[in-house]
């Protein structure tokens, strides 16, 4: 290394350790062992420029190992992005652009946020995964194009690689030959609570043989140079890298090579002990000019050309009027996507009767077309859920364009793996069955921190899957969906609230859950997919007085109108009310709610899972009409008996506790 390269990685880490010691937490472990490691990739090979940090062009890096923030902070203001040190000295602060882990949309020149450990490897995954689809179809327009073309790098450690998340998300990588994913392993041997010795004993290098990865080491992960040769390396090859980086975390500090460097700041006489063997001055946020000059001529040197020639490229399409690639560059610069869908252009016979599930998949094909932004797939239930494009072809090595995506048996990446894809500016989806949604929960979570367009379509949604047992399900998982903050769940009732939840859905930029019934149901006359949008709306109204009100979801709506015809004959006028996004509902001005929902007017509510986020609305606890114990195995229609949720165990319970409520005498 040279003098000048060795003085510059010093002033990141220094730098990196004053955030941490003014903050009083933070972790100065990965600082001080993984600094090399980046300043590498960011001198010598990431291809981005520090004033356009959204340039679609970029290459992506991902930091998995989110709690390594300081370290990434301090590069990029050596890097020139628009992080000043003032910034840097309100680490870890309320509302600073430095928080505590990685956040995206607040710090410019983080692609992603993360944190929980693996995350961040299956979101590099599907920046891959998107990189390729996008520059496929920029090549079909334009088979010499670079338009889009660029790697995608992960910086994981340890903690990442003991995730499960990693093993599901690299599996994924390696089948689909993503060879533009390039993995840099900060390999240390220490975690949080200890040596990793007695938690991990996996063979690293076997482990990544077996995905079928290209394989490169350093022995000696302070050597920039080594590095950087490793990087060359691995962008050559037809397959996805893994770079692993024999590391010390805390190097130079008292407590190297030992978990107490891990997650809390250096005592002071350490942090003088560190600066002094790097040669650093010990006045805080003390940076020197020349060594930011160095670093930001090196990037910007090197970019330069390739920026360039993209520019003249860029300037050639919007002059030469192709419109594809030109609509294609815009969509994606302004991150708009939009798709004009609207519901009143198809015509549904009266007659209509279909599983929920089938008419969701004929909507979703109408879609497809409109866009080829538009795509996503399932872990392995595709003909299940009914999610597959017809129209469209597998993705894989071979066919790049396929919009059906094939997740395999895992979940958990899945839903990484799309959050990279919409960071990666296209509106995709994932679907399972609702009772597997618990292992997509750190993703979804992910999807609505980030504000990313990602639709989980969730079927098999109620005991009505009796035969399958209580694993399968749901009974807990919508109520959990719910109070996800910033995120849209719609249980639809008939392929009317089908096409006013996807209307919403593609109008509107945000994370959400179809959660769709395998159940056959009619068209509603009264449902109206324009109002899905108010989260609740009037589907039977009263025709002479209010006695009672019945809120219903998805499936169980039907029932619920069913139930309203047989109270009236017994003299019970109730109005009904289907609630296809109670999220959305309670986002409306409270005069709405007043107006669908007297206070003073018997309320009840009917859905096939847990009754306890439902009090909010229904009268009196007794009032829901709900499942708040695991399933049983067994046939539908024994089920829904058993737990009492049939329409005449529930006509029974609202006509007794109405006549006794009211006092109305029963014809």
């Amino acid at each position: 290394m040279s003098k000048i390269d060795i003085e510059v990685i010093n002033s990141i880490k220094s730098l990196a350790l004053d955030m941490i010691d003014k903050a009083g937490s933070g972790h100065p472990g990965i600082v001080l062992g993984a600094a090399p490691i980046l300043y590498a990739l960011y001198k010598d090979h990431l291809k981005v420029i520090p004033s356009k940090s959204n340039w679609i062009n970029r290459d992506r890096f991902v930091m998995s190992a989110g709690h390594g923030s300081a370290l990434l902070y301090s590069l990029l203001f050596h890097a020139g992005y628009d992080i000043d040190i003032e910034e840097l000295k309100h680490f870890r602060e309320l509302n600073s652009l430095t928080p505590g882990h990685p956040e995206y949309r607040v710090t410019p020149g983080v692609d992603a946020s993360t944190g929980p450990l693996g995350q961040g490897i299956g979101i590099a995954v599907g920046m891959a995964l998107s990189e390729r689809y996008l520059n496929k179809i920029a090549n079909i327009e334009n088979k010499n194009s670079k338009i889009l073309d660029y790697y995608t790098y992960c910086l994981c450690g340890d903690g990442d690689l003991m995730e499960g998340i990693s093993y599901e998300a690299l599996s994924f990588a390696s089948t689909q030959n993503l060879n533009k994913l390039i993995l840099l392993y900060d390999s240390n041997n220490v975690s949080l609570d200890s040596d990793i010795s007695i938690t991990f004993k996996e063979d690293i290098i076997t482990r990544f043989e077996a995905l079928d990865f290209n394989i490169l080491e350093v022995k000696n992960g302070n050597d920039y140079n080594d590095i950087s040769k490793s990087i060359k390396q691995a962008k050559k090859a037809n397959r996805p890298s893994i770079i692993i980086c024999h590391t010390t975390i805390g190097k130079d500090s008292l407590l190297e090579n030992t978990n107490k460097v891990h997650g809390k700041p250096l005592e002071k006489e350490d942090l003088v002990n560190v600066k002094s063997k790097l040669k650093i001055t010990t006045e805080p946020f003390c940076v020197d000019n020349k060594l930011l000059v160095h670093f930001q001529s090196a990037i910007n040197n090197r970019v330069a050309p390739f920026f360039k020639m993209w520019e003249e490229e860029y300037i050639s399409i919007k002059e030469n009027d192709n419109v594809g690639l030109s609509l294609m560059l815009n969509l994606l610069e302004r991150n708009a996507f939009v798709i004009d869908f609207d519901e009143t252009k198809f015509k549904i016979s009266d007659e209509y009767c279909e599983e929920l599930r089938e008419s969701n998949h004929k909507i979703m094909n109408l879609i497809s077309p409109k866009s080829p932004f538009f795509l996503g797939g399932s872990a392995d239930l595709s003909s299940s859920c009914k999610t597959n494009l017809d129209k469209s072809t597998i993705q894989s090595d071979e066919n790049r364009v396929g919009k059906n995506i094939y997740f395999g048996v895992r979940e958990h990446a899945m839903g990484a793996i799309l959050n990279g894809m919409a960071l990666s500016n296209l509106k995709v989806y994932g679907s399972t069955f609702l009772a597997f949604s618990d292992y997509l929960k750190p993703a979804i979570r992910m999807s609505a921190l980030m504000n990313l367009p990602v639709t989980y379509i969730f079927t098999h949604d109620s005991i009505y899957v009796g035969p399958d047992g209580p694993t399968h399900e749901p009974v807990e998982q919508l109520s959990m969906l719910r109070t996800i903050p910033n995120f849209v769940t719609f249980r639809p009732a008939d392929i009317n609230e089908i096409m006013g939840s996807w209307e919403y859905i593609l109008k509107n930029n945000c994370a959400t859950a179809l959660v769709i019934s395998k159940e056959k149901r009619s068209k509603n006359k009264n449902t109206n997919a324009k109002f899905v949008k108010y989260g609740a709306y009037m589907i039977r109204k009263e025709k002479y007085r209010l006695d009672g009100i019945i809120i219903a979801t998805g499936a169980e709506v039907e029932m619920a109108m069913d139930i309203s015809k047989e109270l009236f004959t017994m003299g019970i006028d109730v109005r009904v009310v289907s609630m296809p996004s109670m999220e959305l509902f309670l986002k409306q001005n409270p005069k709405y709610e007043e107006q669908l929902l007297p206070k003073d007017v018997p309320t009840f509510v009917i859905e096939a899972g847990s009754s306890l986020i439902w009090n909010r609305f229904a009268s009196k606890p007794e009032y829901i009409f709900g499942v708040n114990r695991f399933g049983m195995s067994g046939k539908t229609e024994e089920v829904v008996k058993y737990f009492k949720i049939d329409k005449n165990s529930i006509l029974e319970k609202i006509a007794n506790y109405l006549t006794k409520d009211i006092n109305i005498d029963i014809i």
